[in-house]
């Protein structure tokens, strides 16, 4: 009796749910983000006490940085409760 190894013609099929394109790192990107949105506020304050800059700029970017800052906290909050609702499953 003689085995062969059968080849597909195709790519294997994965199995189970795929994530998207970039999911893995789209948390990480988000706090990259904010981080830059951050230090943008920080120059523009920085500019208005150095009379460089307005206080409209100044005003925006805050306001900006306070958004995504908001923005990270919630996904952070989110994906702990996630991990912890899975580490509290029963199996």
């Amino acid at each position: 009796m003689r085995v062969d190894v059968l080849i597909p013609d195709g790519p294997a099929v994965p199995r189970g749910p795929q994530p998207a394109d970039g999911d893995a790192n789209a948390f990480a990107r988000l706090l990259d983000a904010a981080g830059a949105i951050l230090t943008g506020a920080d120059r523009a304050e920085t500019a208005f006490a150095a009379h460089r800059g307005g206080l409209q700029e100044m005003v925006v970017e805050r306001a900006r940085a306070d958004i995504a800052l908001q923005v990270a906290a919630t996904a952070a909050q989110r994906a702990a409760q996630s991990v912890s609702t899975l580490l509290g499953m029963q199996i």
